[in-house]
């Protein structure tokens, strides 16, 4: 990795952007769940100790109408992180302007400011999500250095990462991007083996180039979640009424002929009569009556993943076993998080999203290596794509 850390710059008394991930679930106008900004301390705790004046930027959900802005406001994220660093945050309520010029040129060293969401500026055709030059050019136009620390938004091409890496002088990763790669890379780059991926999750589309990419780097590729049934189809089985890709059949068949004895499908299922939590009933094998639909793997499967699992060296996870939101069909993620838990001398990946969304829920983020940010920069990293919001970040000299 070739890229600016921290490290490598010298940010005494300078302004500086920080493009972090503050995207928190929030219900009821409380913050549920505050990993993302505990994330963001230690950056943004070092820059404080190098005397920086930081400059904040996060997005916080889509906005799609006027509407939007008044539960997407990150004026809740600036008290948290307030109360979690113990240091005053100013919260500019707006995304460019006077008010936040003037509070920009106001800073001195150590100061916080965070600017309101950066997805506001998408009301008016899309300007972040679609890095409009004018809006990069005009962030870029507040600092003089600027450090990309948001891992979740790496894949996409914003106004806020790569239009402000473009237009400013120097520019540099954060220690979550860092850990982030340093990390995915025990994966990509000789991972030590047996290599074993489990992907579930609901749709093969979302997972076609990493299940290709995967079957070429792992020993064994176990696929769970709704996904699978667009497998079983392929195979033939019958698969009653559950969730299927009818036109991702063909390239499921492919994959099959691809993978062989490496990609490891469910062999039963607990299936329902609707998407309720309600008992399910466990298959016999890998056929699903016509009035039932799998909602997550059977008994036998468990035990087949939990096998495959034994040995393993390295693991990456992406992607629940089947909807483990309900209590009912819970089991077959928790299984899967229970025996990589287990493994005593192995490196496992959670790669974000669900799968770690589920780990948590279980309780089992003690247990395993890492626990990923971002779900689909991530999954892209491993399918071997550029991160935009990384490459657009200067290269050490």
């Amino acid at each position: 990795m070739n890229k600016k850390t921290l490290k490598d710059i010298n940010f005494e008394n300078k302004k500086v952007i920080v493009r972090l991930d503050f995207n928190v679930p929030i219900e009821n106008n409380k913050i549920t769940d505050d990993t993302r900004i505990k994330a963001a301390l230690e950056t943004i705790k070092y820059l404080q100790n190098h005397n920086a004046k930081i400059i904040m930027l996060s997005h916080l959900g889509r906005i799609k109408t006027e509407a939007d802005k008044k539960t997407r406001s990150l004026s809740l994220v600036a008290k948290k992180l307030q109360e979690l660093i113990n240091h005053p945050v100013i919260f500019i309520n707006e995304t460019r302007g006077k008010n936040l010029e003037t509070a920009v040129n106001k800073l001195k060293a150590k100061d916080l400011l965070l600017i309101e969401n950066t997805r506001f500026e998408d009301l008016n055709g899309k300007k972040e999500s679609k890095n409009d030059p004018e809006l990069g050019k005009y962030w870029a136009s507040l600092g003089e250095v600027f450090v990309n620390d948001a891992f979740g938004t790496a894949h996409r091409a914003h106004a806020s990462n790569v239009g402000i890496a473009t237009y400013i002088k120097d520019s540099c990763i954060g220690f979550l991007i860092e850990k982030e790669l340093t990390m995915l890379n025990k994966v990509v780059i000789n991972p030590e083996r047996p290599f074993v991926a489990i992907l579930g999750g609901a749709k093969v589309s979302d997972k076609i180039d990493v299940i290709k990419q995967l079957l070429t780097k792992a020993d064994s590729v176990l696929i769970g979640g709704g996904m699978a049934y667009t497998f079983m189809k392929a195979l033939g089985y019958k698969i009653g009424k559950s969730l299927v890709e009818n036109d991702k059949v063909d390239l499921a068949k492919e994959l099959i002929n691809l993978g062989k004895d490496k990609l490891v499908l469910p062999v039963d299922y607990i299936a329902a009569p609707e998407f309720k939590d309600i008992k399910g009933t466990n298959t016999t094998d890998q056929n699903i009556a016509d009035n039932l639909m799998g909602l997550d793997i059977g008994t036998k499967t468990e035990k087949l993943f939990q096998d495959k699992l034994k040995s393993a060296k390295t693991i990456v996870w992406n992607g629940p076993m089947g909807v483990f939101e309900m209590n009912n069909f819970a089991h077959g993620t928790k299984a899967i998080c229970e025996a990589i838990a287990n493994l005593k001398n192995a490196f496992s990946l959670i790669g974000g999203g669900d799968s770690a969304a589920a780990v948590t829920k279980f309780h089992y983020e003690k247990k395993v290596s890492f626990i990923s940010t971002g779900g689909g920069a991530s999954l892209e990293y491993l399918e071997g794509k550029d991160l935009p919001g990384i490459t657009a970040i200067k290269n050490k000299n």
